[in-house]
């Protein structure tokens, strides 16, 4: 299994309206309450992700969380068998804890790449 390094910010992908459908009590993904955790990833493990899950949708945003403002518990784990670390987050993501919510567009050729405003984030918190 390969070591993750232990990021303060996390990424969590999803189409803006469901973030903006949320309410003032935190976001609740359909995961937290499907597997009881809401998906995240690293900057540096985020493009994996999307390409494998999210190709083809449209309206996209990365919810930019500070984990050391969460509310809920933060568990790296390899629920998949994919020998690869990913930050899970048990419970609804505290909305003060979302720093950014950046738009994350597929580019003409169908491939994501990490915006610069991320990269900027990544920086500040590290």
């Amino acid at each position: 299994m390969s070591a993750v390094r232990r990021s303060r910010l996390l990424l969590h992908i999803t189409p803006r309206d469901a973030w903006e459908a949320q309410g003032t009590t935190g976001y609740r993904a359909t995961s937290l309450s499907s597997e009881g955790f809401i998906h995240c990833s690293t900057p540096e493990q985020v493009l994996g992700p999307a390409h494998a899950l999210f190709r083809g949708q449209a309206n996209l945003v990365l919810l930019c969380i500070d984990g050391h403002r969460l509310s809920s518990d933060v568990v790296y784990e390899d629920c998949y068998e994919a020998g690869q670390l990913f930050p899970h987050i048990y419970g609804p993501i505290n909305r003060d804890a979302v720093i950014a919510v950046v738009p994350f567009p597929q580019g003409p050729d169908g491939q994501f790449s990490l915006p610069g405003d991320v990269h900027a984030l990544a920086g500040r918190l590290e």
